[in-house]
This record gives structure tokens, C-alpha cells and sequence, in this order.
């Protein structure tokens, strides 16, 4: 699976409105009320990347959980981490 190209992930972006585009990854911040919903919310990703056979990098700053996609194989951005990113959107709304 090949990377896509700065116009093609420019236009998937688009319908993922809260990542953006830095580097050839793509990213969002999400923020909760406290350490602990954050991290059952990384536990959720860590799930949901498991079944998928890719892992997204995490970070976790108290209430914050930044998260940034790539296809490290691929040198860049591929379906996959849409289809990933998206995912996690789900996740999100569904425990929020």
C-alpha cells in the first residue's frame, strides 16, 4: 500500500474536520476531565489498533491524548490511517 500524496490526504482530511496534516502524519489532540478517562480512552485506541494490525503513536499529558498516524512501512500516509483515524473519531463520540 503506497503512501498517498500531499493533494490526496489534503482532500481525506476533509472528512476527518479535527486532524490535521503535520509532516506525513496525520493528528489530533483529544482532552478529557482527568487523567483517568484519558487513559481508558488509550486503552480503547490500543484495542481498536491491535485489530487493525496498526498502531498509532500516543501521547499522554494528564487529561490530554495526542495521537499521530502514519504507515511507518510506507514512509508516509496511507488508508490505513484513515480508516484508523476514523475509527478513533467513533470511539470518542461514543464515550463522550
Amino acid at each position: 500500500m503506497a503512501a498517498s500524496g500531499e493533494t490526496e490526504t489534503r482532500e481525506r482530511l476533509k472528512s476527518l474536520p479535527e486532524w490535521s496534516l503535520a509532516g506525513n502524519a496525520i493528528h489530533r489532540k483529544f482532552t478529557f476531565k482527568s487523567f483517568m478517562p484519558a487513559i481508558a480512552f488509550v486503552n480503547k485506541i490500543a484495542e481498536a489498533a491491535e485489530q487493525a494490525n496498526h498502531h498509532p503513536d500516543i501521547t499522554i499529558n494528564y487529561s490530554q491524548v495526542s495521537i499521530s498516524l502514519s504507515t511507518h512501512s510506507e514512509g508516509g500516509i496511507t488508508p490505513k490511517d484513515f480508516q484508523l483515524a476514523g475509527t478513533i473519531d467513533k470511539l470518542y463520540a461514543a464515550g463522550n
